[in-house]
């Protein structure tokens, strides 16, 4: 949030005195990312709540809830940028300055490392909401490439070409709704209990053969909330064994299940008796 808040101060300061729209709708775009990212802090704080009486299966569904609403600043922040550079488009203004260019240098640097850092820490916790903000951060470098581009050929070609520095920030904000897209798909399917987890049903059905007495699993459902993986498994045990050692294999198996993949939440066991 720091980062994004001295960012669009400089792009907006650069953008007003090196007469640039592009580094403007860039400003717009970061300080898009600063109230994105105080929202996220909060979801993330409100997902990690612990269960209770009102919600048994914790409160993890805030986040994708969170992610929506990160989408919609990107959306405005898109179409506020499209807006002003289809105005400026047609209108005669001064050429960017020059020194701009090292300023978006700078920034596009700042802003991919940005992006590996909280993507890296997005796939470590299972975030969706940091995921969408780690691209929001990819956006903005995008849209710094896009202004880098559009100011380089609006200097170098000179007079008449005042507009390439607006068709850059229209770019960029198509590039940003293209991202929108690819942040609210995961988390409408989080939303929707979408079996997007291949990977992980292929572990579970892998540990749970390395149980003594689990003979194989059948259905395997899971879903995800916020940082957890809540599991509905099927276990198929010796049909002649009594109901007790049926639970207490359940037992042993979910106990397992958890040990071995920390970022399960609720396991729910069903025995079936192998025919």
């Amino acid at each position: 949030m720091l980062g994004s808040t001295c960012l669009a101060i400089v792009k907006a300061i650069a953008g007003v005195l090196g007469n640039s729209y592009a580094l403007i709708a860039d400003a717009i775009e970061s300080t898009a990312d600063i109230f994105a990212s105080i929202l996220v802090l909060f979801g993330l704080k409100y997902a990690n709540k612990p269960a209770d009486d009102n919600h048994p299966y914790g409160h993890g569904r805030a986040e994708p809830l969170i992610t929506f609403i990160v989408v919609g600043f990107l959306i405005t922040s898109a179409t506020v940028i499209a807006y002003e550079s289809f105005h400026n488009i047609g209108r005669k203004h001064d050429l960017p300055a020059s020194w701009t260019l090292i300023i978006l240098g700078i920034i596009i640097i700042w802003k991919e490392i940005s992006f590996r850092l909280v993507l890296k820490k997005s796939k470590e916790t299972n975030s969706s909401s940091l995921e969408a903000d780690a691209w929001h951060h990819r956006s903005d470098a995008i849209t710094s490439i896009a202004a880098f581009i559009g100011i380089s050929i609006a200097v170098y070609m000179g007079e008449g070409y005042e507009s390439a520095d607006d068709w850059a920030a229209l770019f960029a904000s198509g590039f940003i709704l293209y991202n929108c897209y690819k942040i609210f798909r995961p988390a409408l399917g989080e939303i929707m209990d979408e079996h997007r987890y291949a990977d992980l049903e292929l572990r579970i059905r892998e540990i749970s053969a390395s149980v003594e007495g689990i003979v194989t699993t059948e259905k395997c459902f899971i879903r995800k909330a916020g940082m957890k993986f809540h599991i509905d498994l099927h276990a198929v045990v010796n049909g002649t064994i009594s109901v007790k050692e049926g639970h207490d294999l359940a037992h042993k198996l979910k106990d397992t299940l958890r040990q071995e993949i920390i970022e399960l939440g609720h396991v729910l066991i069903h025995v079936e008796p192998d025919n």
